[in-house]
């Protein structure tokens, strides 16, 4: 079933909508049984910095209007002359597709980072900052990333974080039934990063054991949920569903 934001008006939806952005929203009322594909729980992109790179992108240059849909996306980047490896919709946002929280795109801050207290996923502290420099990946505790202040090409702010400095987020709790479709970024000690996307239903501490245990993250953070999208050359889907940001990985 698909959601429109816009259907819900009043009590408690529109408290939460107006705190938390349409992302968050759809979220919250898609919980569904934990129901991980058992042969093939997460699709994966490994991206390695010396032959991949990553860009984040919000608004057409041209029209200064929001991508919007990863085919939009994906057509203005090969338009570029680049190959595209990878797309997936950039963390959670606000209404009329704003980002929430830090967004650096092009060494230019588009959006501030947010140190604030709130509801839903994104305030489920810690949360974090994927960030590229120098070719390089990384992901920093959001006060962290505040107090260093790091020189940045780009950078999202999300969260919670899922794994910080090997340790799983001290809120999420083994056996949970909060499972739903869930995306996330881990980067490992050799500074590979690695997207995923859940084939099923999964909770927070699941997804996280898995960052940890199998694709040994030294830090990752919770991109997205129920309405989270991946698009590669093996799995070419382009869904008509809008989001405000997008992570694009390219061949250098």
């Amino acid at each position: 079933m698909f959601w429109h934001c816009k259907s819900y008006h009043r009590g408690l939806f529109l408290v939460a909508l107006l705190l938390s952005g349409c992302s968050a929203i759809r979220q919250s009322i898609q919980n569904q049984p934990c129901s991980l594909d058992t042969a093939n729980p997460y699709d994966t992109v490994k991206i390695d910095p010396d032959i991949h790179q990553i860009s984040l992108h919000w608004k057409n240059p041209t029209t200064n209007q929001p991508f919007k849909t990863i085919e939009n996306v994906v057509t203005w980047i090969e338009n570029e002359g680049l190959e595209v490896i990878a797309v997936a919709n950039a963390g959670i946002f606000e209404p009329k597709l704003i980002p929430t929280g830090l967004f650096v795109e092009n060494a230019s801050e588009l959006r501030p980072l947010n140190l604030e207290d709130g509801y839903g996923n994104f305030y489920l502290k810690p949360n974090g900052v994927f960030y590229v420099t120098n070719h390089q990946f990384g992901i920093l505790e959001s006060s962290r990333f505040h107090q260093q202040s790091p020189e940045v090409e780009y950078a999202l702010q999300s969260g919670p974080l899922l794994i910080e400095n090997q340790n799983i987020h001290p809120e999420f709790t083994p056996g949970s039934k909060n499972c739903r479709l869930r995306s996330g970024i881990g980067v490992t000690a050799e500074g590979v990063a690695v997207i995923a996307i859940s084939n099923g239903a999964v909770n927070f501490y699941g997804f996280a054991k898995w960052f940890k245990d199998v694709i040994k993250a030294v830090n990752a953070l919770y991109l997205d949920g129920a309405i989270s999208q991946l698009f590669t050359q093996q799995r070419p889907n382009f869904s008509e569903e809008s989001f405000a940001s997008f992570l694009v990985v390219t061949l250098k």
